[in-house]
């Protein structure tokens, strides 16, 4: 099952692989890592979404692009794999602050082409907008590094539908990445969801299985548990077929640290819910 990168042309496996469990605080070691990374590629996953933000700290940026990127040529599947990168937060002594001055985004997003040992990044997101900072000034440096060639594509990160607007008045859009998950559907309700299809965005919903300790409550949704075991799977499985559903601009990234996660999540595909379940679905609350 592939779907269309926004309109960029680039076909990719409906399920990808967030990146940053593996480079966060209880992160795996390196090998581990790998064996995670590899286990995504071999379940037929090629699409992969990191930031120079998924570290430690200030001092550990890059990590998790470092890690992918090498672990990729390794394999022999750097040529294979879309590799989605975001720039705009910071990390002083563990915290996530916004960045998204003209200034930091440049020397973010040219600090990523090292770290991925790349020319160009294939997907270069904004991660989350800086309200220090007007919003046209920071996309108006991604379109400027686009222009240059080291971006091909631009995507948004942590936005809303007047984000969408605005950015679409200076480049081309590809992909919008929000959290949206079963019990996080505020963009499904809103309609925002739909509303990037009808402008060929993809829709790229992040922490689609709960994310962090929030896995653990998603798990015990009764709706995903009774139907998870009508199609003798996981509700985590449930959970990523049912964003599936919603179009074929939604693309799930379920971030992983072990490989049984990964290869479960990757399987959402062989899952086709019913109307009447994914009405289910829709109606849960938390």
């Amino acid at each position: 099952m592939k779907r269309n990168l926004g309109k960029s042309g680039r076909y990719i496996f409906a399920i990808g692989l967030g990146g940053m469990p593996l480079s966060i605080r209880g992160r795996p070691d390196r090998h581990h890592a790998a064996a995670v990374i590899k286990a995504a590629i071999d379940s037929g996953v090629d699409f992969i979404d990191t930031a120079d933000s998924y570290c430690l700290d200030d001092n550990d940026i890059g990590h998790n692009e470092r890690l992918i990127a090498e672990t990729l040529r390794q394999l022999g599947a750097a040529d294979r794999v879309v590799l989605a990168t975001k720039g705009g937060l910071t990390r002083p002594d563990g915290r996530w602050e916004r960045c998204g001055t003209p200034d930091h985004l440049r020397t973010a997003c040219e600090r990523s082409l090292v770290s991925l040992g790349a020319d160009s990044i294939a997907l270069y997101q904004y991660h989350a907008p800086d309200t220090t900072v007007p919003f046209a000034d920071s996309i108006g440096t991604l379109a400027d590094l686009r222009m240059e060639g080291k971006i091909q594509n631009i995507g948004l990160s942590n936005v809303t539908r007047d984000h969408i607007d605005d950015a679409l008045t200076q480049v081309p859009i590809q992909s919008v990445q929000n959290r949206c998950h079963v019990l996080c559907q505020d963009d499904v309700r809103s309609g925002l969801l739909d509303y990037c299809a009808t402008k060929g965005i993809t829709y790229i919903p992040y922490s689609p299985v709960g994310g962090g300790n929030g896995h653990k409550t998603l798990r015990d949704v009764a709706a995903l548990r009774e139907i998870g075991n009508r199609h003798q799977c996981s509700p985590y499985r449930v959970a990523l077929a049912w964003l599936l559903s919603k179009g074929n601009h939604v693309l799930p990234i379920p971030g992983a640290s072990r490989i049984e996660s990964i290869t479960d999540s990757a399987r959402a595909v062989e899952v086709v819910l019913s109307s009447q379940e994914i009405l289910q679905i829709d109606q849960v609350t938390v």
